[in-house]
């Protein structure tokens, strides 16, 4: 039996991630397997990087790492490029898409945010029929074989559905949760590699951690969108949605100068 740690959206949150990886120390666990979003959002992209190559095994594309190799020229892109550097952003470039395996008699197959892709989202609400169809074998997943177990970030919002034997589960956000203010990742108990059918365990961790220092950190670097960035560390709600404004004193508003698309 051992147990793997997976993490997913970092967003350059080192507070976080550090007290993410903590906990995994003091829990005995040597496998970490991230599922993307490394970078965006947060003041550390180039820290956040080079951490996962140190600690993960696996690592997989998200779409915020994705943003950053693509040919798009936005003000935040470039900010977080410059930190990143060539050979950090050749290291995003070549990242996977997906990560499968066996894992006490199941077929787990992981990724960022859908079997479609990095930008094709599937949230907790989502229909019976759009979740269902995360199982499927596409383009962008491969066919190795058709998963039984599926586990994905991209929504920064933890959940878990176990239905007719199918399981659907959502680690959340290490760096930027948007369910509550409290850093998030799975720990999944089992054998891994086996084909034969035997115990397994999937569990949620929630954890506080210095959202002040990140904050603080965040300012210092004079990091683009710092405000709604404070908002959603501060709320865990996303920054399109009002109430993520509610907590800060009239007139304290701040004005980036540019919007770019929604996205999480």
């Amino acid at each position: 039996m051992e147990k793997i740690a997976i993490i997913s959206d970092i967003h350059g949150n080192l507070p976080a991630f550090e007290t993410v990886l903590s906990d995994i120390h003091q829990r005995g666990i040597t496998r970490i397997f991230c599922l993307g979003d490394l970078v965006g959002k947060g003041p550390h992209p180039d820290k956040a990087v080079d951490i996962c190559r140190e600690v993960c095994e696996v690592v997989i594309l998200g779409n915020h790492d994705d943003f950053m190799v693509s040919d798009r020229d936005l003000p935040f892109i470039q900010w977080h490029r410059e930190r990143l550097g060539r050979e950090r952003l050749d290291y995003l470039r070549n990242l996977p898409a997906t990560y499968d395996f066996h894992f006490s008699g199941r077929k787990i197959r992981l990724f960022h945010a859908s079997h479609i892709g990095v930008y094709h989202r599937i949230h907790m609400n989502a229909s019976e029929e759009e979740h269902q169809a995360m199982f499927t074998n596409t383009d962008f997943t491969g066919n190795r074989f058709t998963p039984d177990t599926v586990g994905y970030g991209d929504i920064h919002q933890v959940y878990y559905k176990n239905r007719f034997g199918k399981v659907l589960f959502n680690v959340g956000s290490v760096g930027n949760p948007l369910d509550e203010p409290l850093a998030a990742y799975a720990v999944m108990d089992g054998n891994f590699g086996d084909t034969k059918p035997g115990y397994s365990s999937i569990q949620i961790i929630r954890l506080p951690y210095d959202i002040d220092l990140a904050v603080r950190q965040a300012a210092a670097e004079g990091m683009p969108e710092f405000q709604e960035w404070e908002d959603e560390l501060r709320t865990g709600r996303y920054r399109l949605d009002p109430a993520s404004r509610a907590w800060r004193q009239p007139g304290t508003e701040s004005d980036t100068g540019y919007t770019r698309p929604p996205t999480v």
